[in-house]
């Protein structure tokens, strides 16, 4: 069938994980795209497709992404797992040329110079993404250009008690944005004491990101501006892991158009 040269092969790791289950769904819910490999080291033999709640795929969880990745003809990984496996996984991808899009955080800057260098050896597409969420990165772009105006800012993330990175990778990137276009500002009273170590948040180029973590709780981020006699408030709310899904999508077929490693995807959003 002519249909299958043209659909984009793709590869899940943590496919048993709550936003992996949500990648294969995604994939098996669109023509364009095929499941060939799934990855889930605590799972067992499972087929990818019931962790989705889908019938059987014939695509089986393999313990590590090399079994996954290996044989299996993917064109792109995606990799929502934990921050200690990224940096691995986004290697072994690029070695079997495989193209990571990769939604878990915790890369450091030498680490996203050393993968775009890879992906550029092997002339394919990658991504890094702290959020795949069009709302998120709309509130991120507001930050930033409001933060030109009004640069007393603080960021507040509020995210599940089980999130293992503080702050989110979201923040961090809002932080990074705002950075570009605010000059470093050292904000509130230089005579200031922190009387309980921490209280006043983690610093980044002179203001204060503050994390959140309590059960009940999805993802949730508000950026605060402080002027004479004002604030302006930036707020993005995630009711639901399907919500990153049309991001995902997106992602996966961009990431075919081009070479080397993209961080953010607010740099390839339609």
């Amino acid at each position: 069938m002519s249909m299958t040269t043209q659909q984009i092969k793709v590869a899940v790791a943590g496919a048993s994980g709550r936003m992996g289950r949500e990648v294969v769904k995604m994939v098996l819910e669109d023509d364009a795209l095929q499941l060939v490999a799934a990855a889930a080291p605590s799972a067992g033999p499972v087929d990818a497709g019931v962790f989705a709640g889908k019938p059987a795929t014939g695509v089986i969880a393999s313990a590590t992404l090399e079994e996954a990745l290996n044989g299996s003809g993917a064109d792109v990984l995606v990799d929502f797992t934990v921050p200690q496996a990224a940096y691995g996984n986004a290697r072994t991808a690029i070695e079997y040329g495989v193209r990571p899009i990769m939604g878990t955080t915790g890369f450091t800057p030498e680490q996203i110079a050393e993968l775009d260098e890879l992906c550029k050896r092997k002339e394919i597409g990658g991504l890094i993404a702290p959020n795949f969420s069009i709302g998120a990165i709309l509130m991120m772009k507001f930050a930033a250009e409001a933060s030109k105006y009004l640069p007393h800012v603080e960021i507040i993330e509020y995210h599940g008690d089980q999130k293992l990175d503080a702050p989110s990778g979201t923040s961090i990137k809002t932080a990074e944005l705002i950075a570009e276009v605010r000059r470093e500002l050292r904000q509130g009273n230089p005579n200031e004491e922190e009387v309980i170590e921490g209280a006043r948040g983690g610093y980044y180029n002179g203001f204060r990101i503050h994390s959140v973590r309590l059960p009940g709780v999805f993802a949730q981020q508000e950026v605060v501006f402080g002027g004479h006699g004002q604030t302006l408030k930036i707020r993005h709310d995630s009711y639901d892991r399907a919500g990153y899904m049309p991001g995902v999508n997106v992602a996966v077929k961009k990431v075919m158009t081009y070479s080397g490693l993209i961080y953010g995807f607010e740099h390839i959003m339609d």
